[in-house]
């Protein structure tokens, strides 16, 4: 082409500028180091950075709606664009967010898009969990860092929780009332806790959404990003795992180089992740809050659920029964105690301890490098597959007034099934996943052999 340099010239140019920059910053080594970091290719990797970049969406879609959300329970009547609602009493934040919907240029699109950008956050990272732990990456030297993993995952629920509770439609207020109830339920500090950050009883003082405000769009993406970034440092030091293979050693590892392999491939995954949310906030409608209009305390809806983050919860608050633990007149343990305080404490607690559990049952206190296979610890994987089958069936009985509306099968009947079946099921899937894999094992070990058997006969 007329023109267009030679690409020698091009060459001395990007010669000179990085000779310009190492002699004034000394970062030749840096970048050389980093260039050559080896990333795993496989798959399942990419699930944390999808979780990273859905977080970024999560940022930058905010940051926009900040611009026009008001933070204030102060009561208003509605004149807006969205005729139904016209005339009635509301709340400034639950008026902004309508305004946003209906009168912000791209204002439903951000919305959602944050909307959905968080259900995917949360989804991503529950699914990196998942291949930490059975693979058990989660294994020395990397225990920390999956224990930062646990805590993010904590806090992002807790996030999700505030900003949905921010909108004061009737189903957020009806969300935080029951996380108020299940706020009380905490023995001892329970009352205090809550009406020094409620500023008073439900539904709360004045300075209730300025705090909750601060916490959603300050302090909680704060800590978010600050473990995130402590959690990227640590995997970069430790390096990642990998899975076994012909090369890959617990001192070799084996993968594709920063550049020219894994940023192409990480920037494409950024665009495809950053292009799906913002068509899943265009064309698929999620929480129309216009449908379900302010909340107000004496109002309340029947098949009110949550964002399917929280519906376990709401599960382990239904299978509970009505019982409190009380002595005298005084009541010790609220009933909302079990189902919404112990039974997250219980499953939260598993994933901070089982490192610590599996090395003192196993003895193993070796570094590691290389995953394993969910087969190659039937231990591990039945006790997996265990909580994930109980939390899923809690998280099912959460939705038994809509299959009672829906279906017409019986409340009662349903919440007694869930009893049953959340004593039973863990167990018996868990022995199940167990043995499963002791076969797989079994199966490979005999093929193994009749291999090691045809190569020594053809040998002779």
């Amino acid at each position: 082409m007329v023109g267009s340099p030679e690409p020698e010239a091009v060459d001395a140019v990007i010669r000179r500028v990085v000779r310009y920059l190492d002699e004034r910053s000394g970062t030749a080594p840096f970048l050389k180091k980093t260039l050559r970091y080896v990333f795993p290719d496989h798959w399942s990797f990419l699930l944390g950075e999808v979780a990273l970049y859905a977080f970024v969406v999560l940022v930058a879609t905010g940051i926009y709606l900040t611009f026009f959300f008001v933070d204030s329970t102060h009561q208003v009547v509605y004149h807006g664009a969205y005729l139904p609602l016209r005339g009635q009493g509301m709340s400034e934040a639950y008026r902004s967010v309508l305004d946003i919907s209906t009168r912000v240029k791209a204002g439903l699109l951000i919305r959602q898009t944050h909307h959905w950008a968080a259900n995917v956050f949360i989804a991503a990272v529950i699914l990196h969990l998942f291949r930490v732990f059975f693979t058990g990456a989660f294994r020395k030297p990397r225990d920390l860092t999956w224990l930062i993993g646990v805590t993010m995952l904590v806090l992002a629920l807790l996030e999700a929780f505030v900003g949905y509770s921010l909108v004061d439609d009737l189903m957020s207020g009806m969300g935080l009332a029951i996380g108020y109830g299940v706020g009380l339920a905490v023995p001892f500090v329970g009352g205090p806790v809550m009406t020094w950050l409620f500023h008073g009883p439900f539904p709360g003082g004045a300075d209730l959404w300025p705090r909750l405000y601060i916490v959603h769009v300050l302090v909680f993406p704060v800590l978010i990003g600050t473990l995130l970034a402590v959690h990227l440092t640590l995997v970069a030091l430790r390096h990642h795992t990998q899975f076994r293979g012909p090369r890959q050693t617990e001192r070799t590892v084996v993968g594709i180089p920063t550049f020219p392999g894994q940023v192409p491939r990480s920037l494409g995954l950024f665009f495809a992740v950053a292009g799906v949310l913002f068509l899943l906030g265009g064309l698929v409608q999620i929480n129309p809050i216009w449908l379900w209009g302010p909340f107000h305390t004496y109002a309340s809806t029947n098949g009110a659920q949550p964002d399917w983050y929280l519906g376990w919860l709401i599960g382990g608050l239904r299978l509970v029964p009505g019982f409190d633990t009380t002595i005298g007149h005084y009541t010790l343990i609220p009933n909302p105690f079990w189902g919404g305080v112990l039974f997250p404490t219980v499953v939260i607690g598993f994933l901070y301890f089982w490192p610590w559990f599996e090395r003192r049952l196993t003895g193993d206190d070796a570094l590691h490098n290389v995953l394993e296979r969910p087969r190659d610890n039937p231990l591990r994987t039945g006790v997996g597959v265990g909580m994930i089958v109980w939390v899923v069936l809690v998280f099912v009985a959460g939705s038994s007034d809509r299959v009672n509306v829906l279906l017409d099968i019986p409340y009662d009947r349903q919440i007694w099934f869930y009893r049953v079946a959340a004593l039973v099921a863990p167990i018996a899937a868990g022995l199940i996943a167990a043995r499963v894999c002791t076969s797989l094992q079994r199966g490979e070990r005999v093929e193994r052999e009749r291999r090691q058997a045809e190569a020594a006969a053809a040998s002779r």
